[in-house]
This record gives C-alpha cells, sequence and structure tokens, in this order.
C-alpha cells in the first residue's frame, strides 16, 4: 500500500502520534537501506577523476597478469578449447599485488596514491581484455586453421593447397587491424544498455560485487586468505608440472600417458593424464558441463567409433588413409554437426530473447505518455546506489563523433590492409562485413546482457559460410573463409566484453572513460602478447596440432573443415557421415529444447550438446580430469559448504595458473635444446616380454 492510501488517523496503531510513528518507520526504512547499500559504505571515500584512475601501476600489474593468462588461455585454447571465466582470479590476483605494491610504500613513507576499487577494475578490465585476445585472436582455431599444418593433416582434398604461411608480423598486424572495431561500434550505446535497458550483465555484475566486496575491511581480511589458498596450489601445480616433465623424454612418455583404466581404455582415450589444469577446470565449470563431457567421449569413443571402425573397408577406405575421406571424417564432421546443432538453437534463442527484449523496451516508453494522461503515477525513488552510479556514469561522456569516426577511419585502414595480408579476402567482402558488422554486434552485446551467453563464434562461423561459398573453392575460398571470420569474431566478441565492462565499471563507480582506456591498452596489449605466447609455442613443440600431440589444436581442424565444407558442400563427407551429421544436429536442437522447457529441478541432469561434441574428436581424457575435479569440489561442499565457497575459485585459479606458467619454461627448455633425462613408458606384458627378448637376445 502507498504512502497516499494510508488511513487518516491521529495516532499510530501503538498508540504514539502518528508523525512520530512516521519518523520512527522512515529512520527504519533508511537503516534498512543503509544495511543493504553498497555506495553508503564507499560514501566517504573520493571518487578519483578518470585520469586518476588510469595509474601506471595498474598498467605495469596488467601487463603481468595478461602475460600470465595468455599462457592459461593458449594453453586450453590449444588442448580442450574449454575456457572457464578467469575474471576472478584477474580481480583477486590485481587486488594482492596492487595491495602488496602499496602496503610497502606505505610502510616507507613513499605512497601518494591509495589503491582504490576504480583502479583494480581498470585491472582487471585491462587483463581481461589482453587475455580475450588469445580466445578471439583464433589462435586454436581459425587462425592456426590457416597453417599448412593443419591443411596437410586434413589430407587431400579441396582445401590442401589452401593455406597461408604462419608469420609473427602479419598476425601481430591482423589483430591491430581487426581488434578494436567492435569497441567503436558499441560505445555510442553504452547509456542505452546500461541505464536505460539496465541490463545485467550476470558476469560483469559479479565482477563488481567481488571487487566492491575486496575493499571493504572484511572482503580484504578473506581476499588475503583467497590470495594465499591461491599461492599454495599455484606453487604445487608448478611444481608438479616441473616433475613431470622428467619423464617425458619421448613422444608417448611420462604421466601424461598413465593408462589409469587399463590399455584397451588407452587406447580408446579413456585416462586420467594428471593435469592440475583440467582438474582447477573442473572445479570451475558446472557439474553438467563436465558430465556432459564424460557423456560425450563414452557415446563417441566407447560406442560410435568402435563400430564404425568396423565398416573400414565398406563405409570408407581400407586401410584408413588418416583424412576427411577416413574415419577421422567422422570425427570432425559428427562434431561440427552438434556444435553447428548448439550454436544454431543458442543463436535463435538469444536473438528472439534480444528481439521481445527491444520490443518491451520500446513498448514500455511508448506507453508511459499514455499511462500519464489518466492519472500520473508517482515516478518510483531511485535508490542511492543507482543515483550516485548513474550520475557518475553520465558525467565522464565519451563523444558519439569520436566512436563513429573511430569505425569509419578503422574500417577504410582494414578494407585497404586486409586484402594485402590475405588476397583471397577481397574489399568488398570486408565492406559488407563492416555495414553489417554494428547490428551484429549490439544483437551480441545485448544478448550477453540478458543470458550472459556471447555468441562471437556462432557470428565467426556465419562468416566462414558465407564469405567462403561467396569467395568459392577456384578463388581461394578456404582461406577467405576464415579470415572473414577472425573479422567478425573480433568485432563482436570485444563489443560484447566492452559492454560487460561498462557495466562492472558502473556498479564499482569506475569512469565509462577509463573503462574505454583500459580495454584499448589491454586490446593492444593482447594483439602484442597473445601471438608472441602461440609463436613460442609454435616453435617449441614441433608436433603443435597434430592429433598425437599434447596440444592438438581441436578446434584448428574444426574450423579449417567448416571452411572446406562451406566451400565445397558435402561432397568431401565419407559414407553415412551426412546421415549422421544429420541425426547428431537435430538432436543437438532437441536436446536444447528440453533443457529449456523442462522444469528446472529436471534440466539441471540434461547434458549439454556443445559440451558433448568436444571429446567426439578429442577422447575423454580432458574429461576425467575435470571430473575429478567436480569430484573434489562436491565432496569439499558436502564437508564445508562455506568453506569450499569461499575458496573452491582460489583453489582452482592456483591450479590453473601454476601448470599455465609452467609452459614457460617448458618452452624455453624445449626451444634450447634441452631434453628431459628420463622416458617413463607403459607396456602389456606380452609387449613387455617382446622387448626383454630383445634386449637378451642383442
Amino acid at each position: 500500500m502507498g504512502r497516499d492510501d494510508r488511513v487518516e488517523s491521529g495516532y499510530g496503531s501503538d498508540g504514539e502520534p502518528k508523525n512520530k510513528e512516521h519518523d520512527k518507520k522512515d529512520k527504519e526504512e533508511e537503516e534498512e537501506e543503509m544495511k543493504m547499500s553498497v555506495e553508503r559504505v564507499f560514501e566517504s571515500k573520493v571518487v578519483p577523476p578518470w585520469s586518476q584512475q588510469l595509474t601506471v601501476r595498474a598498467f605495469v600489474v596488467s601487463f603481468v597478469l595478461s602475460v600470465l593468462f595468455s599462457f592459461i588461455v593458449m594453453k586450453l585454447n590449444l588442448t580442450t578449447g574449454i575456457i572457464p571465466s578467469l575474471n576472478v582470479s584477474a580481480g583477486l590476483l590485481g587486488f594482492f599485488f596492487v595491495k602488496t605494491w602499496t602496503k610497502v610504500l606505505e610502510k616507507s613513507g613513499m605512497l601518494q596514491v591509495p589503491f582504490t576499487r576504480q583502479e583494480n577494475t581498470v585491472i582487471q578490465t585491462c587483463v581481461v581484455a589482453s587475455s580475450g585476445i588469445t580466445f578471439s585472436g583464433g589462435f586454436g582455431s581459425y587462425l592456426f586453421g590457416m597453417s599448412d599444418r593443419i591443411a596437410k593433416q586434413l589430407g587431400s582434398g579441396p582445401g590442401e593447397n589452401d593455406y597461408k604461411e604462419l608469420s609473427l608480423a602479419w598476425m601481430i598486424g591482423f589483430l591491430f587491424i581487426v581488434s578494436f572495431l567492435g569497441l567503436m561500434a558499441v560505445v555510442p550505446l553504452r547509456k542505452i544498455m546500461i541505464i536505460d535497458f539496465k541490463l545485467t550483465y550476470p558476469s560483469g555484475t559479479a565482477t563488481a560485487h567481488l571487487i566492491n566486496s575486496f575493499h571493504t575491511p572484511e572482503g580484504a581480511k578473506l581476499a588475503k586468505k583467497q590470495v594465499r589458498a591461491l599461492g599454495k596450489f599455484f606453487s604445487f601445480s608448478f611444481l608438479w608440472g616441473f616433475f613431470q616433465w622428467f619423464y617425458t623424454a619421448a613422444d608417448g612418455c611420462g604421466f601424461a600417458n598413465f593408462p589409469t583404466l587399463g590399455l584397451r581404455a588407452f587406447e580408446n582415450r579413456f585416462y586420467f593424464d594428471f593435469s592440475a589444469t583440467y582438474v582447477g577446470v573442473g572445479m570451475i565449470c558446472p557439474y553438467i558441463i563436465n558430465i556432459s563431457l564424460l557423456l560425450g567421449g563414452i557415446l563417441s569413443w566407447g560406442l560410435m567409433w568402435p563400430l564404425i571402425e568396423k565398416r573400414e573397408g565398406d563405409w570408407y577406405p581400407k586401410p584408413d588413409p588418416g583424412d576427411m575421406h577416413g574415419i577421422q571424417g567422422y570425427k570432425v564432421f559428427i562434431s561440427i554437426a552438434m556444435i553447428l546443432g548448439d550454436g544454431l538453437y543458442n543463436f535463435c534463442k538469444v536473438l528472439s530473447r534480444t528481439l521481445v527484449g527491444l520490443f518491451n523496451q520500446v513498448k514500455g516508453k511508448n506507453s508511459l505518455p499514455r499511462v500519464a494522461s489518466s492519472s500520473p503515477p508517482e515516478s518510483p525513488q531511485l535508490s542511492f546506489d543507482d543515483q550516485r552510479r548513474t550520475s557518475l556514469f553520465l558525467k565522464d561522456q565519451i563523444p558519439t563523433s569520436f566512436a563513429i569516426g573511430g569505425y569509419i577511419v578503422i574500417a577504410i585502414i582494414s578494407i585497404i590492409s586486409l586484402p594485402h595480408i590475405f588476397h583471397q579476402l577481397k574489399w568488398y567482402h570486408i565492406l559488407v562485413m563492416y555495414l553489417a558488422a554494428p547490428t551484429l554486434a549490439f544483437c551480441n552485446a545485448y544478448g550477453c546482457g540478458l543470458t550472459d551467453w556471447s555468441l562471437a563464434s556462432t557470428y565467426g562461423k556465419l562468416a566462414i559460410f558465407v564469405i567462403g561459398s561467396w569467395a568459392g573453392a577456384s578463388h581461394g575460398g578456404v582461406l577467405a573463409g576464415l579470415a572473414a571470420c577472425g573479422v567478425m569474431m573480433n568485432i563482436v566478441s570485444t563489443a560484447s566484453d566492452l559492454t560487460q565492462d561498462f557495466k562492472t565499471g558502473y556498479l564499482t563507480l569506475a569512469s565509462p572513460r577509463s573503462m574505454f582506456v583500459s580495454q584499448v591498452i589491454g586490446t593492444a596489449m593482447g594483439c602484442v602478447i597473445s601471438p608472441c605466447v602461440f609463436w613460442l609455442f609454435y616453435k617449441a613443440f614441433k608436433d603443435l596440432g597434430l592429433k598425437t600431440s599434447a596440444y592438438p589444436a581441436p578446434y584448428a581442424s574444426i574450423y579449417r573443415s567448416m571452411a572446406i565444407l562451406g566451400v565445397e558442400g558435402f561432397s568431401s563427407l565419407p559414407k553415412h557421415c551426412l546421415s549422421l551429421c544429420y541425426g547428431l544436429f537435430a538432436a543437438a536442437i532437441v536436446i536444447n529444447a528440453i533443457r529449456d522447457f523442462v522444469p528446472k529441478k529436471y534440466s539441471r541432469f540434461i547434458p549439454v550438446p556443445m559440451a558433448m561434441a568436444i571429446p567426439f574428436y578429442l577422447g575423454s581424457y580432458f574429461a576425467i580430469d575435470m571430473c575429478v575435479g567436480s569430484l573434489i569440489l562436491y565432496l569439499w561442499e558436502r564437508i564445508d559448504k562455506a568453506k569450499a565457497d569461499a575458496f573452491g575459485p582460489a583453489v582452482a585459479s592456483g591450479l590453473i595458473c601454476g601448470d599455465g606458467i609452467w609452459t614457460l619454461p617448458s618452452s624455453v627448455l624445449a626451444l634450447s635444446g634441452v631434453k628431459p633425462p628420463i622416458c617413463m613408458k607403459f607396456l602389456s606384458r606380452a609387449a613387455n616380454n617382446r622387448v626383454d627378448n630383445f634386449l637378451q637376445g642383442s
């Protein structure tokens, strides 16, 4: 009941005068609001101007963390392609490094600028923007898929000679050309997304709450404990990777090839490979994702591939040549069918929610005058938090003319320069993509705000098929499609990332200008750091991208196969592969529909098709590791849920970071020609007897 609807009387229900009762209630409401208000806690702290939020120490820390996170994301890119959210780790480590820095300066009396949550937000934004380029740069997908190594691995076919020699120079140039356009595309829409539409952006909101909590006294104490836990497991993970290295003197050696479930299971990619990274990722990913991965591995390597292998010589050539016309074709294209089915369903779902949301926004705004004309309602009062956040968010405007002018300038540079990098990609292909890009960037940013789901890879796959088929096989359609995928993925990915950061900045009172500058600097860092990290992997591991490698880069083959499919149609598929693809494409859509339409208490037990598709190509070894991570977290929650919730992400981040950073010294050792001293290999009893007899005979 509203204040104006109360019954008039001289006294309240407890006999006290009414105005005194109202004062008491108002005071109680004000006290309750103060308890719930975040900004009341920080009310006494002055918000620094946007230029002072961008400190030298923030970008020094950001650079260090960007290198660390680039190694982590690159390793995941080149192994499973499953990359968990590292925002929590970025915010936590950023807080720890700068807090340590300021403590030292404070004790020495040299501290001039205190550490604020706005500076913490700048660090988190810069690090996530930089490491995001490691994903959207396509080093594990479209960019590596252009290489001769992947082209030759897929065997004879329409795209075998359609490749580009990888070079550090052109990769850095390509990323600088295409990575900034998405930022310009969404800058004019920031007020509409954050203030008018009030989109939630769950990841951006969660990151903001995390940063806000760090900068309260209680949050700072917990953050220190979390950092301590992260440091312990970082050290353990790093040392475990170092220990394993000693036993990997040749291919097939070491703990990563331990036949945990038996030799027969090992041949079918079922084993625990003692990877701290995957165990940590399993602790971060939802339980259903890990179960879906394991289920996909059982369905493919446990059932489908053994049955198809019995058709060798009938359905595909005998012996298997290992290209797309053999068993490899089934593995790749059935994976693609499930990925496309899942992507199409979620694209339609997010697009429909975007259109419905926009319709409701427009309808709501149009209906306000009609309501006001009959009986004007009292406009709802903004809370103290919303008032403060809105006023500061609107204070530092980024001129729309700057964004539009920047978009046009970058587009002109791209149209002129990209055809020199990829002569198969014509200027009119790029022009059409850039005309469509603002709309697609808006759709992705808006949909991400509603669902926390970025469809950057889906838009990239759409570009592969459209531009690839437009260019045609005779004019390098495979390479043109992959390059177009890179252009589109970078635009829509950076657009959704920036709007997420605007939401984080809105909730931490960080200026939109500082968010934009931090995103630009982080993106520029990523355009240099990510190719350099990839180049280190590429030079250090000569079998990178091969199916037998520790870094098989599965999505590189998948994206290239998509480009071949888009150019040549279904003629490259082996016998009955198309029928199986149709069936699993439809199954992915049906499973997603069931997940969305059944009650939540049941839907949480229904597998995710996208996750199921990944082991179809790779096998289940990483899924078993991730399920071990889930089991550890589940048992921890049963024993002490509060502690598991507080420290689980920190422990997982430590496991991922330690194992991820070990790849840097291991790469340097490989480049230096330093080889491990021991080969630990596992043989069957019969094979071991043959080896013993051979050695005795010699």
